[in-house]
């Protein structure tokens, strides 16, 4: 009778004593285990063509914020690669300069794909390839193209984008396009189209047709509301935050978001200082000024303020943003002891954002980006080498590993879902 007791007993120690480490299991253990279990999907990072050589590329630890060393040492499981180009006339001469520079882009993240890295990395088209290709071991790559200027006014080009694997555009960047007017302007009032224009409203419906979803991020409220009344299909604004939280152009006011939920899109919060703090940008921007200077200057290549950018040729933005990373790192050293330095926006402030949004409009519509190598990083979240500073973040404010699936790309693969089952939908009318 002694032993079963005493078996009993060591049974029920033993038994409370796995409770006991479940229960204790730590925060950072929690979220190291739902990073690893998620899948994280960054929707917006920037790229330089020159860095889809076969001499330099992302199977190499670049300078870049995004290449595959650092997305494997972040956790950072999908990226979106971004078609943009800049701005010109809206002249047939123009849309036909850009043009050449989109198909660049295009074949860049393809030849990383399918001749550089095939067996760490492979382009996605669906929801279903994602899974297919993390769940192999590898990174994919998915296709957003920021700016539709490139297309000119051939709607056929929609399709010709999709085809090579695009799966959202943006209808406007910096400047009112042939297509929607842009947020840009709300600093003079100025306005080409009052929201869309009529290619632009056909733009829709194409899309629409075709599966592509539509990004409002750099489009103006008008043009974005416009958007919304006429697409059979949710949309997305690809790298956006609160409006409420940082006056900035390029986020949403309260009236957007909660058309974004009405819609059934999904908002991805943009870790880019400035539209997340204004005072903490502005204060440690005017002290990092010089030093950024400095350095550059030591480096001998130019810098530009982002006040400079629309004056600035395709080139000499392209040379900035591949110098970008390499001078904020080496500033950031030259600060980082210094008791005098205004504090940096960070991944708190970030967080902010969404949790935010996920009050408002509730966590099926907010979702994640960085804009790496295009102007975003923020201290914790500066390269793809730091995306598990964000669960860890979105963990220490008590969101489950269903709110932050949901957060890291769930709520986006879900409206690509439905705006490519739309898409079956119009083709069979």
């Amino acid at each position: 009778m002694k032993q079963l007791i005493v078996f009993l007993c060591l049974t029920t120690i033993i038994s409370c004593g796995e409770k006991k480490e479940k229960i204790e299991e730590s925060t950072l253990e929690k979220a190291h285990r739902i990073h690893d279990d998620v899948i994280t999907i960054d929707t917006h990072n920037d790229i330089n063509v020159k860095n889809f050589s076969d001499s330099v590329n992302y199977s190499q630890r670049l300078d870049t914020q995004v290449n595959l060393p650092k997305m494997k040492e972040g956790g950072l499981d999908v990226t979106w690669l971004i078609v943009y180009t800049g701005q010109d006339t809206l002249t047939d001469n123009g849309y036909g300069k850009a043009k050449e520079n989109a198909i660049q882009k295009f074949e860049a993240i393809h030849k990383l794909c399918e001749e550089i890295a095939p067996d760490e990395i492979e382009l996605a088209l669906t929801s279903a390839d994602v899974k297919r290709i993390v769940g192999a071991g590898k990174k994919a790559a998915m296709i957003g193209v920021e700016n539709a200027y490139p297309i000119g006014t051939d709607l056929t080009q929609f399709k010709t984008y999709n085809d090579l694997g695009a799966r959202y555009i943006s209808l406007a960047h910096n400047g009112h396009s042939q297509f929607s007017d842009s947020n840009t302007g709300e600093a003079d009032d100025v306005w080409l189209h009052n929201g869309l224009s009529d290619l632009g409203k056909l733009a829709v419906i194409e899309m629409n047709k075709l599966g592509i979803m539509i990004d409002v991020s750099h489009p103006s409220k008008e043009a974005m509301k416009q958007m919304i009344a006429l697409s059979k299909a949710p949309i997305i604004a690809s790298h956006s935050s609160a409006r409420a939280l940082c006056d900035h152009s390029r986020n949403l006011d309260d009236e957007q978001l909660m058309m974004m939920k009405e819609n059934g899109g999904v908002v991805q919060t943009v870790a880019f200082s400035s539209y997340l703090n204004t005072e903490k940008h502005d204060a440690r921007a005017a002290y990092m000024k010089s030093i950024y200077q400095k350095v550059a200057d030591s480096l001998e290549i130019a810098w530009y303020e982002r006040s400079q950018f629309s004056s600035l040729t395709d080139t000499e933005k392209e040379a900035f943003m591949e110098n970008y990373p390499k001078v904020l790192e080496i500033g950031k050293g030259l600060v980082e002891n210094k008791t005098d330095a205004p504090a940096a926006v960070n991944v708190a402030d970030f967080v902010n954002h969404i949790d935010y949004m996920v009050k408002l409009i509730g966590i099926d519509h907010v979702g994640i980006s960085s804009d790496f190598d295009g102007g975003g990083g923020i201290e914790g979240w500066n390269d793809a080498s730091e995306t598990f500073n964000v669960t860890l973040e979105l963990v220490e404010r008590g969101y489950s590993e269903e709110d932050i699936a949901k957060l890291w790309g769930g709520n986006l693969m879900r409206v690509l879902d439905e705006v490519q089952a739309q898409a079956k939908i119009l083709g069979e009318i």
